[in-house]
C-alpha cells in the first residue's frame, strides 16, 4: 500500500473509530467501509512502473505513473513491470568452441521492458526466461567460433549475442541493450602452449627485424665503401674524424699504429726518398731511418 493511501485509510479508520465510540456505531461504520474501498481502489505507480490491468480477465489499461483508481473486485492488477534498465549475469561452464576447446565464460546483459503488456501477457515469468535464452544464445555462438576468435573479437562477440539474444525476446516486449562478455576462461595446459607458442612468434619476428636490419646496415656499408673508392680524400677526412673523436676524453692515451698514420697522408706515404733503394721492402727502410 502507497504511502497517500495508507494515510486516508488512517483517517477514515479513526474517523469512524471515534464517531462510533463517542456518538452511534452505525455512524462510524461507513467510514470504516470507505477506509476499505480506498485500500482496495487507490493504487500510485512511480514513475518507473508500469500496472498491467485485467477487468473481469480482459486486459483493461496499462496504466503509469501516479495516482489511479480501479474498481474492487472486478479489476484486478496482475502485474507490476518495472522499465529501468536491469542487469543479468549469465555464463556457460566447459562449453566447446569450434575447434573443441573447453572454455568457461561468463557475461552480463543489459535489457528494460519496452512494453509492459506483452511482458506480463506473453511469457510467464520473463526474467527466468530471459536468464534461460541468455545462457543457450552463449553456448550458440561458443560453438560456432574459433577459440582465437573469441579471445581477441570480444566487440564482435558481444554484439553477436546482443543480436541473437534480443530476437529471441523482442516478442515478450523486451529490448537488449548491449551485451558485455567479462571473462573467458581456458584450460591451464592450454594457456602454457599457448603463452610458448606467443613467445615462439615473437622470438621469430625479433630475428626477421634483425636479419633485415643488417641487410640495410650492409648495403649502407657498400655505399659508403664505394664513396670511399672514388674519393680518397673523403677516407681522409673519415679517419681523421675518428681519430678527433677518439681524443676528446680527457687523460685518454691513443697509440695509433704507424699504417694508419700514412693512410692519414697517403700522398706521402708513397713518395720514395732520393737515394734509397726502391727493391728494399717498405718496413726495413722505416728501422733504418729510426736508427739514424
Amino acid at each position: 500500500m502507497n504511502p497517500v493511501t495508507s494515510f486516508l485509510v488512517i483517517i477514515c479508520v479513526i474517523a469512524g473509530a471515534g464517531l462510533a465510540y463517542w456518538t452511534n456505531p452505525y455512524i462510524g461504520l461507513p467510514f470504516l467501509i470507505i477506509g476499505m474501498l480506498i485500500a482496495m481502489s487507490l493504487k500510485m505507480a512511480n514513475a518507473w512502473q508500469k500496472f498491467v490491468i485485467l477487468r473481469l480477465g480482459k486486459l483493461q489499461s496499462v496504466r503509469g505513473a501516479g495516482l489511479f483508481g480501479i474498481i474492487p473486485v472486478i479489476d484486478n492488477v496482475i502485474a507490476v513491470i518495472d522499465v529501468r534498465i536491469q542487469t543479468t549475469a549469465f555464463n556457460a561452464q566447459e562449453a566447446l568452441t569450434r575447434d573443441t576447446v573447453p572454455v568457461n565464460v561468463d557475461a552480463i546483459i543489459f535489457w528494460h521492458v519496452h512494453d509492459a503488456e506483452k511482458a506480463a501477457l506473453a511469457i510467464t515469468n520473463y526474467r527466468e526466461a530471459i536468464d534461460r535464452v541468455a545462457q543457450t544464445s552463449l553456448r550458440e555462438m561458443i560453438g560456432a567460433s574459433m577459440l582465437g576468435a573469441l579471445l581477441s573479437e570480444r566487440k564482435e562477440a558481444d554484439q553477436l549475442l546482443k543480436d541473437a539474444i534480443g530476437r529471441k525476446t523482442a516478442p515478450w516486449g523486451i529490448s537488449v541493450s548491449s551485451v558485455e562478455i567479462r571473462d573467458v576462461a581456458i584450460p591451464v595446459a592450454l594457456q602454457d602452449a599457448m603463452s610458448r607458442q606467443a613467445q615462439a612468434e615473437r622470438e621469430k619476428q625479433a630475428r626477421v627485424i634483425l636479419g633485415s636490419a643488417e641487410a640495410a646496415i650492409a648495403g649502407k656499408f657498400v655505399e659508403a665503401a664505394d664513396t670511399y673508392a672514388g674519393h680518397p680524400a673523403a677516407l681522409q677526412l673519415r679517419a681523421m674524424n675518428i681519430i678527433y673523436e677518439t681524443t676528446k676524453e680527457r687523460g685518454a692515451t691513443i697509440l695509433i699504429p704507424s699504417t694508419m698514420v700514412d693512410s692519414l697522408n697517403p700522398s706521402a706515404a708513397t713518395v720514395i726518398p732520393a737515394g734509397m733503394n726502391k727493391e728494399a721492402p717498405a718496413p726495413e727502410v722505416a728501422w733504418s731511418k729510426a736508427a739514424a
